[in-house]
């Protein structure tokens, strides 16, 4: 059975796997996306989970979150198998978590201030007035100023529209944040900008971040773990170091092309 290749991390990574994957099975119709995939993210780390187009980076993260049913393989969150936890126990689980999604996929009918909270409504029993207030404090703690919260999301750019779902993301103060590739289509000022975010957020507030993302940027300055995905498994996994070393064909061309190298350069 293929395995993946751990280096880096001398002494192990500290902490606890928070997530935790084994032997997962995910196809549709006859296309089979994972098999036998395992995966750990351990607490109070930021994981990259970085791969080729079509590998199914996003799959893993939406099976992750019961978005998309698995075939075979177990799931834990927090300690609790997902095919174990009883009726109602998933809403529980859900608030434990935060999710950014490509794009950051904003309801366009609703105003930044009730965008941010949709989760508040969804999963708690607050009067509006506090809800406005807890959705100005979310605003101002990715960064954006108070008055925000009146417009539509049509008004907001690119990346202002990235912090309002990082807000909503953040919205019940979950241990685990979820992010689908936070600096797509962001330029790289604003794409350096959103990683501070993360590492800062993920710093102040000890949460534990996954990151599927293609962004060598991301990579290099914001993720404390790499995990690639090929050929439906985890192949290499561990530092910045551990990619670099990894004889993995795609790996060497990821880590090692143009950009890289370029990156690579800077560090030196």
């Amino acid at each position: 059975m293929e395995s993946s290749v751990t280096i880096g991390h001398e002494g192990g990574t500290a902490g606890e796997p928070i997530i935790r994957v084994r032997d997962l099975v995910v196809g549709f119709g006859e296309r089979i996306i994972m098999q036998g995939l395992d995966l750990d993210v351990m607490r109070g780390e930021i994981l990259g989970f970085v791969g080729a187009s079509g590998t199914g980076k996003s799959v893993l993260m939406r099976t992750i979150l019961g978005l998309v049913k698995k075939r075979s393989g177990s799931i834990e969150v927090f300690g609790e198998d997902l095919d174990e936890i009883p009726p109602g126990g998933h809403r529980t689980l859900e608030r434990r978590w935060g999710v950014l999604f490509q794009q950051g996929a904003l309801f366009s009918s609703l105003d930044v201030r009730h965008n941010v909270q949709v989760p508040m409504r969804e999963y708690l029993d607050l009067s509006q007035g506090l809800m406005d207030e807890l959705a100005d404090l979310k605003l101002e703690l990715v960064g954006l100023k108070p008055d925000v919260g009146s417009k539509m999301p049509s008004e907001l750019s690119g990346g202002m529209i990235k912090r309002v779902a990082l807000a909503r993301a953040l919205a019940l103060d979950p241990e685990i944040v979820f992010l689908d590739e936070p600096t797509s289509g962001l330029d790289p000022i604003g794409a350096g900008d959103f990683d501070e975010l993360i590492v800062t957020l993920q710093k102040t507030m000890g949460l534990t971040v996954f990151m599927v993302t293609h962004d060598l940027g991301s990579l290099y300055t914001a993720c404390d773990r790499i995990a690639a995905l090929g050929r439906g498994k985890v192949i290499a996994q561990g530092d910045l170091r551990a990619m670099l070393a990894s004889d993995d064909p795609w790996l060497r061309s990821y880590f090692h092309g143009v950009r890289a190298e370029t990156m690579n350069a800077k560090d030196r």
